[in-house]
């Protein structure tokens, strides 16, 4: 019985974490990205920054570099709706120094900077 009990615990150790982490993980400077909300996936970066400059969305310049993580400036940038036909996500988009970003709205912290 001690023994099965071991293994059960042992097998949780393992099993717990993974499940966990299979929901979201971290990324630069304690960023934590959800991970079942999508991104612009490779496939379609082109075409979303063919969209982007259509649009005409004005460039904001920061000091900072753009890099995942790097938080945005509370006044002064623009947010947009990514169109649904890029995949439905709950973050915004903008340009930032040049670069196409997605943002985490509330936090505006840089998600994904689509290269």
């Amino acid at each position: 019985m001690r023994t099965h009990l071991t293994l059960a615990g042992l097998v949780a150790a393992l099993v717990i974490p993974v499940a966990a982490g299979a929901q979201s993980y971290t990324v630069g400077r304690g960023v934590v990205v959800e991970e079942d909300a999508p991104l612009i996936t490779v496939e379609r970066r082109p075409e979303f920054r063919e969209y982007v400059v259509r649009e005409h969305v004005p460039n904001y310049v920061i000091p900072d570099r753009v890099v995942v993580g790097t938080v945005l400036p509370e006044s002064g940038v623009t947010y947009y709706d990514v169109p649904q036909r890029f995949g439905a996500t709950p973050y915004r988009y903008t340009v930032v120094n040049g670069e196409t970003v997605l943002v985490e709205p509330r936090s505006r912290r840089i998600i994904q900077v689509v290269e």
